[in-house]
């Protein structure tokens, strides 16, 4: 592996997510990260929705490429992007919701994939695409390092963000390594399982993000679970940034684009209190 990468000195110049998480941290505060399917329920909503979660409170937005084994995900997210293949979605479209996004806002938007999209494209031309949308990187959580080498070596040409997923399983020698090949943050799973809010986040998540920083991490944040400004709130107390998916597509579901501004409000008042990831 030839990439430095994740620490906040040399390895983050040019990083949008690490931009907007140091941003956040500068407010004392986590960053607020929020996913959406892409193409759910259809392309355009997906892009007033990002709009509306960067302009209510998002520091980051994460669009998924839906797929059709969604091994991570749970039922509402499933559904969703059934529903989006269903009607008609392709990956190509991708690169339309980056743009549509990241023409009308500053946030720094991410595609969440799995890998075997990005392949059948091609390593090269998928990340030259997302570059030219506006893209800030890749979130891959069927990818590891060790497989990774084309994608570490396009993204660092191109200055592409690449998030790799660490669990409460991870070794300690592959949170090394993980750290070391992520760009932008690396992204702590909570739990062990699927996709879904939790009425608790659980201590897990607190000892995967200090085992990421122990490990040379300067930007760590937390998904799987999170639906509440309090898990918010309690999670900025020692993460660098708090992420949210279900609820928000739960919100897009049963309210539209508005249901999820209202959201992205609410959740942004819990990162007021947090300690600014609680990492020096």
């Amino acid at each position: 592996m030839t990439s430095t990468v994740q620490s906040s000195g040399p390895g983050a110049t040019g990083s949008r997510a690490a931009a907007a998480i140091e941003r956040a941290r500068s407010e004392n505060r986590a960053a607020l990260i929020g996913y959406l399917p892409a193409g759910f329920p259809d392309v355009q909503t997906t892009i007033d929705a990002g709009i509306a979660m960067a302009r209510n409170g998002m520091d980051l937005i994460e669009v998924g490429i839906p797929y059709s084994d969604p091994v991570m995900d749970g039922r509402v997210i499933q559904e969703a992007t059934v529903e989006a293949l269903s009607n008609g979605f392709t990956v190509s479209e991708i690169f339309a919701v980056v743009e549509g996004i990241t023409r009308s806002t500053d946030a720094a938007v991410l595609v969440m994939t799995y890998w075997n999209p990005v392949m059948r494209m091609g390593v090269r031309a998928f990340a030259e695409r997302l570059a030219a949308a506006g893209g800030a990187g890749l979130i891959t959580p069927d990818l590891i390092p060790d497989e990774a080498s084309e994608w570490l070596e396009v993204s660092e040409e191109l200055g592409l963000d690449r998030v790799f997923l660490v669990a409460p399983s991870t070794s300690p020698e592959r949170m090394r390594s993980t750290v070391e090949a992520s760009r932008g943050f690396v992204y702590a799973v909570s739990v062990m399982g699927v996709t879904g809010a939790r009425s608790s986040v659980g201590a897990a998540a607190e000892a995967v993000v200090a085992a990421a920083h122990e490990a040379g991490a300067e930007r760590v944040c937390v998904g799987l679970g999170v639906s509440t400004a309090a898990q918010v709130r309690e999670i900025g107390a020692y993460a660098d940034g708090v992420i949210v998916g279900t609820a928000l597509v739960a919100a897009l579901r049963d309210g539209g684009v508005d249901a999820v501004a209202e959201l992205t409000r609410e959740l942004s008042s819990g990162t007021a209190h947090g300690s600014a990831g609680g990492h020096p």
